[in-house]
């Protein structure tokens, strides 16, 4: 092996350790993408063609009935993953980039 290579694969990952509140706050979020549902809803949603889906038509595209759908939206907006806009008598959802940004950091840092 060369020296080059044992430097590469000995930098540290992150910038500086997680803190108490940080570590809770990334497992607490990763907790929520832990579910199969939950995922495939949050993908679904990042990448509709206009930024946003109606809860409407997420539960014919997991295959999964409509209270559970629910269920499993309000999860990710109570995690901060999802954005919630009530338009009559649908709910439409966006990703928030923020919170998303955040954990896409932990894990490309």
């Amino acid at each position: 092996m060369k020296v080059s290579e044992i430097t590469a694969c000995c930098e540290p990952l992150l910038d500086a350790a997680l803190s108490t509140s940080e570590a809770e706050d990334l497992a607490g979020a990763f907790k929520v993408l832990a579910d199969p549902v939950r995922l495939r809803l949050l993908s679904l949603v990042a990448n509709a063609p206009d930024g946003e889906l109606c809860a409407c038509d997420l539960p014919a595209l997991v295959d999964r009935k409509q209270p559970t759908v629910s269920h499993h939206l309000s999860i990710l907006t109570e995690a901060g993953l999802l954005q919630r806009e009530q338009r009559g008598r649908w709910a439409w959802f966006r990703v928030s980039p923020e919170r998303l940004g955040v954990l896409r950091d932990a894990l490309t840092d």
